[in-house]
């Protein structure tokens, strides 16, 4: 049989279908999206820079890694690990947008946390085993749920049908003893009508860095009732971890010294280093949907959820005073402490579908309570306490969000479709003091109107949009301990995207174009605040703007390359920095016309070359290069990160038998040249003894190392 490997040139990995059949594909992931999904995914015609990937896509690189590890080869992405070796603590960047400002949501529903408005998909362990689609909206997007909608978006989706029954063992093995244990039953479509899915996993790893050692449990049901008109689905997934703390990073006296696995988290504790220097986090999801078709036009979808997240990070802290921890005792003592949050997060998603011959419209919101209890207990004193468990601060926090918006996209002719979007979002935030100021009451109220409009063109395999969108954001919680003389003011993004793309039998290839202009965008400046807090500052001009480029070509039936190439440039105007200066009191102020923002590196880019050399074996050769990053808005190149190019090298066999369904083995040699480099890291300085000094610290990725698996699917 003759086998044709097509690039996908939003993903890497090779598909054999033919380029029709691709099209196909790529068309359908909208429309046989789950209804609750559809309503904030952008349509194939939908005039945004997206990217898709299957469930097929997924399962080829899951072997254990965090999800941004997952998503390191799409357009515009940089990714970093505290443990170096993608397990526990990862990151990701989205054209050099943090993860506070990229908004995810889970089958629609919020994910991001409502007060950092970051995402830890570390309490999502092994959640891609469980995911059957994945779309990466780059730029504001199409209007979605939640917070942190600011520069990019990523819904992840579960609730698709699996129509056939099927039993998985999945279990992978790689470098620093790391394991990945999966076991995946489902029981198809029974009647027509029921389907259950279950999966439970355990994920393992001693780490790169030295006692980044993580231990991950996760366990996710959903059952549903599939009617002629209606459904009801009911999810419940939960995830534990308990990670080793490898936050502190690498000084960079001691990555010179090559102690690249150096780990400081611990090392307060006089003797050997503290050996319960953790993080520990479970956090549990229910979500209910009910979907119903109205007529062969109009449709109704509404969720209810509900996120309670639970856990503790524990430190051993040396020769600090009783009087720090409000305890009315002179003196010094050795602390154990465990900093805690409680956290519900529960509300309702919902949208209301009409769709025409013509067009669609799409009324839709979500209305979001979040409760947040932040509390300290001291465990232990080597001088004693004045009782057991002893609570030193305890504070609240309460966060009501309303999103409200009308989306319509309208086919105005054979070719052309135009699109509008409006949206309304309200949100009112309580926080009754800080760990450091609890003394400090916050209460604000954001009200944000973020529309935004464009137009898509489709004919002969060409394709081209053109948008304008408006997001606005609310400061994150550390924002506002700045003092009431000093309170932040929220964020604005205006952004621009226009894309053209071709896709033929032989070869695909698109570019994109975009501006994003920033408001008041917050960044750490070094400044102290009206309570002694460093925390972010408004600067009022900032702007990214950048090329993006993808293609691939099938040269014959067992070899075809893909690439994507992201160029940019990113810029701060007028950026003021401040240093402290310990030898006369205060700060000094140092003033730059325009500087690249830090960690935005102007050129980013992936390649693969897919060989399928024998029945069943497909082997795909990586590349990833990331330019040079800065690690504060001053471009200073003494405080930077330097450029990388990283190659990998997968092996993918399959072994199909009459008693199950396939095997699959596979093998993955990640960083096989064994480059030393570090994503990631932090920057302070000071002025002592009539010297400024600079003190970097990184995180740095492991060298040469391996992940092995085998899947059975019966």
């Amino acid at each position: 049989m003759k086998r044709i490997a097509i690039p996908i040139i939003s993903f890497i990995l090779c598909q054999t279908v033919t380029a029709q059949e691709k099209e196909a594909v790529k068309d359908s992931f909208y429309a046989l999206s789950p209804v609750e999904v559809k309503a904030i995914r952008a349509a194939d015609n939908s005039p945004f820079t997206k990217t898709n990937i299957s469930r097929k896509e997924i399962a080829k690189i899951n072997l254990g890694q965090d999800i941004p590890f997952l998503l390191n080869q799409t357009p515009s992405v940089v990714i970093n690990s505290d443990a170096g070796n993608g397990v526990g603590y990862t990151g990701l960047r989205i054209r050099g947008t943090d993860a506070t400002r990229i908004n995810v949501t889970l089958n629609g529903i919020p994910y991001n946390d409502a007060e950092s408005q970051g995402t830890f998909f570390v309490d999502l362990p092994d959640f891609s085993s469980s995911t059957g689609s994945i779309q990466i909206q780059r730029g504001v997007g199409t209007s979605s749920n939640g917070a942190g909608a600011f520069g990019g978006s990523i819904n992840f989706s579960t609730n698709e049908v699996n129509r056939e029954a099927y039993a998985e063992i999945n279990n992978s093995y790689g470098s620093f003893d790391t394991w990945k244990n999966t076991l995946k039953l489902g029981s198809g479509l029974i009647g027509d009508h029921i389907t259950t899915d279950i999966r439970v996993s355990n994920i393992t790893s001693n780490g790169f860095i030295d006692r980044a050692k993580t231990d991950m449990k996760s366990v996710y049901f959903s059952t549903a009732y599939i009617g002629r008109n209606n459904s009801l689905r009911f999810n419940i997934f939960s995830g534990k971890e308990k990670t080793y703390q490898a936050w502190n990073g690498i000084s960079e006296a001691d990555l010179r010294a090559g102690k690249r696995t150096i780990n400081y988290a611990g090392t307060e504790k006089p003797g050997d280093p503290y050996d319960n220097e953790t993080d520990n986090f479970k956090q549990d999801h229910y979500q209910l949907f009910f979907n119903q078709a109205i007529n062969s036009r109009l449709s109704f979808n509404t969720a209810l959820f509900l996120t309670k997240g639970e856990g503790y990070y524990e430190q051993y802290k040396a020769d600090e005073s009783y009087s720090k921890y409000g305890i009315n005792t002179t003196g010094n003592s050795d602390f154990i402490r465990q900093l805690w949050l409680d956290n519900d997060f529960y509300g309702s998603v919902f949208s209301l579908q009409y769709k025409s011959s013509k067009s669609q419209t799409t009324f839709g919101g979500a209305i979001t309570r979040y409760n947040g209890n932040h509390f300290g207990e001291l465990k232990w004193a080597s001088n004693g306490l004045p009782s057991p468990y002893y609570r030193w601060y305890d504070l609240d926090a309460l966060k009501n969000d309303f999103t409200v918006y009308l989306k319509e996209q309208v086919q105005v002719s054979d070719n052309w479709n135009l699109f509008g979007d409006i949206q309304y979002r309200a949100v009112r935030y309580k926080i009754e003091g800080f760990r450091d100021n609890p003394t400090l009451y916050v209460n604000n109220e954001f009200d944000f109107f973020n529309p935004k409009a464009g137009v898509s063109y489709s004919r002969n395999g060409w394709k081209g949009y053109f948008s304008y969108a408006v997001a606005n954001k609310e400061p994150n919680r550390d924002d506002f301990e700045a003092g009431t003389l000093q309170q932040p003011k929220p964020e604005r993004l205006h952004d621009i995207e226009a894309g053209i793309e071709k896709n033929s039998r032989k070869y695909s290839w698109s570019a994109t174009l975009y501006y994003m202009n920033y408001k008041d965008q917050l960044v750490l400046t070094g400044k102290i605040n009206d309570v002694g807090a460093y925390t972010r500052t408004n600067i009022p001009k900032s702007y990214r703007a950048g090329l993006e480029l993808q293609g691939g070509y099938i040269l014959n039936s067992w070899l075809n390359a893909t690439a994507n190439l992201a160029l940019s440039r990113n810029k701060v105007n007028n950026f003021s920095e401040f240093i402290d200066d310990y030898d006369n009191g205060g700060q000094k102020l140092n003033t730059y016309d325009a500087t690249d923002i830090a960690f935005s590196p102007s050129v980013v880019g992936s390649a693969s070359v897919n060989l399928l050399p024998v029945k069943n074996l497909e082997v795909s050769l990586l590349s990833k290069y990331v330019s040079d990053q800065y690690l504060d808005n001053t471009q200073n190149s003494n405080r930077k990160l330097n450029a990388f190019y990283v190659q990998d090298i997968r092996a993918i066999y399959t072994i199909k038998r009459k008693w199950m369904k396939e095997i699959n083995i596979t093998g993955q040699v990640n960083n096989l040249f064994g480059k030393k480099y570090e994503p990631n890291g932090y920057t302070f300085s000071y002025i002592y003894g009539g010297e400024t000094t600079t003190e970097n610290y990184y995180f740095p990725m492991a060298g040469t190392n391996f992940m092995f698996a085998v899947n059975i699917r019966l």
